[in-house]
This record gives C-alpha cells, sequence and structure tokens, in this order.
C-alpha cells in the first residue's frame, strides 16, 4: 500500500510517505494504551479543554486545512472549507453535550427497598477508524469527537490518497493538547490492519469504506471478538412527488447528486419521479446538470470537481458502460468536461429496466439514475428496491405528507424536502448492505463503550 498524494485536477505526485515498520507498529499500539490508561481517569474538565481547542484551531487554520482537502482529493475548496467548519462544530457538540450523555443511569427496580441499580457507560480502550478519502476530516472527526469525549483512544488507518490530512489531523490534536498516543496516525499495510485488530488492547473498529473492505474487516473483527461499525455504500432514493416544487426540487437534486463530483455516500443517486410531473423534472434537472462548471477546484467559479483520482473516474465510466449494455439509455449533459483532470461528463441514466444489474449499483460520482414511477406508491417501490439504505429524501408540497411517505422508505436517514442534511446535532448510519451502527450525538458516543451495571443489593434480600 502506497501513501501517496496525487493532484487530481493536474496529475502530479506531490508527495510520498513510507508505510511504518512492525516496530512502529507495536510502538504505536504500546504508546495508544498507555494513553488511555491515563485519559480514561481525565476529566471531563480537561478533555472538554482539548475539544474546545481542536475545534478553535480547526477554524483559525481553515484555509490551509481546506488547501490540503482540495490537493489530495480535489474537493472544491469552497465545499473543503465547509467541511472544516462542520468538523469543528462536532468537537463542539461533544464539548458541550458529552459529559450529560454519559451520566450514570439510575434503573427502576421491582422492589426499591431491596437495593438500587445504576448504569455507567466506561470507556473500552483503544480503538481503530479506517477512513476514507471522500470527506478527509469530517469522516475522522465523525469517530475520534466522540471517542475520545468517552475516554477512548484512537488509532487512525486513513485513505492512502490522503496522508498529508491524515498527518495534519493527527497534528491538530497533539496541539491542541491531547497526550501522545491519544490519537494515532498510521500508514500502515493490510497485514498490519490485522495485527492491530487482533490486539487485545483493541476494542473495536469504525469502518467508513466500500462494502468489500468493510467486509474484510467485519469478518475479522468478528474473528477476534470484537465490536465493528460500518458506514458503506449507498444508493439513496430522491422521490419527487406530483406537488412538489418541480424549480426548487430540481436546483436541489443537481446540488444534492454532485455535490463533492457526486463521490458521497448520502448523495441522490436514485431520482424517483411520479408519471405526472417526471417529464417536468427531467428538462428542469437536465438544464440544472448542463449549468455545472468543471474546472480547477481552487477557483470559486468552479461548481464542478474532478474526481478523487484518474482511476476513479475510468472506472466509472466502466460502469456506465456496463448499464447501457445491459439496456439502459446514457446521455452525456452539459459542455465537455476538461481534458486536463481527472473529470467525468455529467450523465444521466434512464431506462434502467428491473432486470438490469445497474439498478443495484452505487455510481461514485457524477452519473445520475432517473426512474419514472407511475404513482406515489410506486415510487415508494422503487426507492426500497435497493440493497442499500444509508439516506433518502423526499419532495413534495405537503411536509406532513411528505414525513408519512419517509416512514415507509427502508433507509437509515430520510429529509423531507432536501437532499441530505449533514449537521453535527444529526446522527448517521444505515441498514443492510450500508452498514450497520451509527455515528455522531449519543448513539455514536455510546457505540464503544462498556455499559456496566452496577447493582447494590440488600443483603437480605431474596435471591
Amino acid at each position: 500500500m502506497t501513501y501517496t498524494t496525487t493532484n487530481p485536477y493536474t496529475g502530479e505526485v506531490l508527495a510520498t510517505f513510507p508505510t511504518l515498520t512492525d516496530d512502529g507498529v507495536a510502538h504505536a499500539l504500546d504508546a495508544a494504551h498507555a494513553a488511555f490508561l491515563a485519559w480514561r481517569e481525565t476529566s471531563f474538565a480537561t478533555r472538554r479543554t482539548i475539544l474546545q481547542r481542536a475545534a478553535d484551531l480547526l477554524r483559525a487554520r481553515a484555509d490551509d486545512h481546506a488547501r490540503l482537502l482540495t490537493l489530495e482529493m480535489g474537493k472544491l475548496f469552497t465545499e473543503a472549507k465547509a467541511e472544516i467548519e462542520l468538523s469543528a462544530k462536532i468537537f463542539e457538540y461533544y464539548v458541550h453535550h458529552a459529559e450529560r450523555l454519559l451520566q450514570p443511569e439510575r434503573l427502576t427496580v421491582a422492589d426499591p427497598a431491596e437495593g438500587e441499580a445504576i448504569l455507567v457507560h466506561e470507556p473500552l480502550g483503544v480503538l481503530l477508524a479506517i477512513e476514507p478519502w471522500n470527506f478527509p476530516f469530517y469522516q475522522v472527526a465523525r469517530i475520534a469527537a466522540p471517542q475520545l469525549s468517552a475516554g477512548n483512544t484512537v488509532l487512525l488507518k486513513h485513505a492512502a490518497n490522503v496522508p498529508q490530512c491524515a498527518a495534519a489531523f493527527a497534528t491538530l490534536l497533539r496541539e491542541a493538547g491531547l497526550p501522545d498516543g491519544g490519537f494515532t496516525n498510521l500508514y500502515v499495510t493490510r497485514a498490519q490492519l490485522e495485527t492491530i485488530i487482533d490486539d487485545p488492547r483493541v476494542c473495536g473498529v469504525a469502518l467508513t469504506g466500500s462494502e468489500g473492505a468493510g467486509a474484510a474487516v467485519a469478518v475479522q473483527a468478528g474473528r477476534a471478538l470484537k465490536k465493528s461499525t460500518l458506514e458503506l455504500g449507498g444508493a439513496d432514493a430522491f422521490v419527487v412527488l406530483a406537488n412538489a416544487d418541480l424549480d426548487k426540487t430540481a436546483r436541489w437534486a443537481v446540488i444534492g447528486r454532485h455535490w463533492n463530483a457526486g463521490q458521497v455516500c448520502v448523495s441522490s443517486k436514485r431520482m424517483i419521479v411520479v408519471d405526472a410531473v417526471y417529464d417536468a423534472f427531467l428538462e428542469r434537472y437536465r438544464a440544472g446538470v448542463a449549468g455545472l462548471v468543471a474546472g480547477d477546484p481552487f477557483d470559486p467559479r468552479t461548481t464542478l470537481a474532478p474526481l478523487s483520482s484518474q482511476g476513479a473516474a475510468d472506472e466509472l465510466r466502466e460502469k456506465v458502460r456496463q448499464a447501457v449494455d445491459h439496456g439502459a439509455r446514457a446521455e452525456a449533459v452539459g459542455p465537455p468536461v476538461p481534458n486536463r483532470g481527472a473529470f467525468m461528463q455529467p450523465t444521466i441514466l434512464t431506462g434502467i429496466a428491473p432486470d438490469n444489474p445497474a439498478r443495484d449499483w452505487e455510481f461514485f460520482g457524477p452519473v445520475s439514475m432517473v426512474f419514472r414511477a407511475a404513482d406515489e406508491a410506486e415510487a415508494i417501490r422503487i426507492a426500497n428496491d435497493s440493497p442499500y439504505g444509508l439516506g433518502g429524501s423526499v419532495f413534495t408540497g405537503d411536509p406532513q405528507h411528505g414525513i408519512d411517505v419517509a416512514r415507509k422508505i427502508s433507509t437509515g436517514m430520510v429529509f423531507v424536502n432536501h437532499p441530505t442534511k449533514v449537521e453535527a446535532d444529526l446522527p448517521f448510519g444505515g441498514i443492510r448492505r450500508s452498514g450497520y451502527g451509527r455515528e455522531l450525538l449519543g448513539l455514536g458516543l455510546k457505540e464503544f463503550v462498556n455499559h456496566k451495571l452496577i447493582a447494590a443489593v440488600d443483603i437480605d434480600a431474596r435471591f
């Protein structure tokens, strides 16, 4: 595994980093465990202060951090700055709420005269975080902030194409005052990952990434009897009902599908439109996609970034070709994208028959699948006809009815009249092939803690 910074816009290799030696891995494990033994006893006041410093440093150096995101994976600089701010907000959420969320809970017992029972939430140990390239800071903040708040320590294995982002995040936490070993960035091989997961001091694994990576890590974690959480792919439905405001809905559809160049687990990949407004929506959507401007991600006029690598662009084009081979219609939309950089021409796929395997694929880039539904009931059926279950949305002029429809869509998150609301104070996670477990809020905070029962029982109580 090579850890390399390659600018997706220019193709230039900017830096390479060697993988850690086996002795280096052993040292990192020792340091993380030693840090945990002290960190778990550290007061919330101290933890809170360090997390707030991290948020403050993120904001103070927002341009520098955002520049790294754009250089390493091609994200629009404006979107990169928004990611830095979101990461700061995640740290601040736990600054304000972690202590309350981890308070012991007094349980109601059948006979209070026989004693009392409380449930305490204690940290488990060292946690391994395996994170992807598409949100190099946000994804890490989503696991680091709650787990450090809980008293765990974290080892990070980041994607191999964002090594400088990984190092910068570790530096950020060290400068915020986190003790050595509290958060460690590792450039490791797959074999070394197995060593880390098998180490008895490692209490669990949190992975965001592909289905293949998730399945492999889940198998090994299960074999080692370690808990894992997985946030994997998605093919979110974007359901358009007959009474939706089509102008606004189409604008949201363009944004929902093409932010971060479409490289988002929760982007709106499947447009499902009821027949009554299908043609009118598609006309507006096509015009909106055609208005995207592909170019230098540092240029504020650019609205469509390159993909993360030339390999990613080539793979996406091949998936479109296969979808067409199975009967889909592909329409290239808008002016030709630049020859320079890992760009993919925005594409709309229609006529995707039930037997076309592309219906079950995740297109990770600016490719939209558009389905015509006879009515609302069929729109819900198509939305649920997916192996994934991460996010989704419903657009309607009647928000209360949108909530009723959202309840019928089988997925981890559904938004009414918004493609996806990624916030520090909303939970994140999915079902089926989109993974299991939740991140953020109290749900994410308590994924890797020991929910320990302590009961003080009257010595004369019944058996």
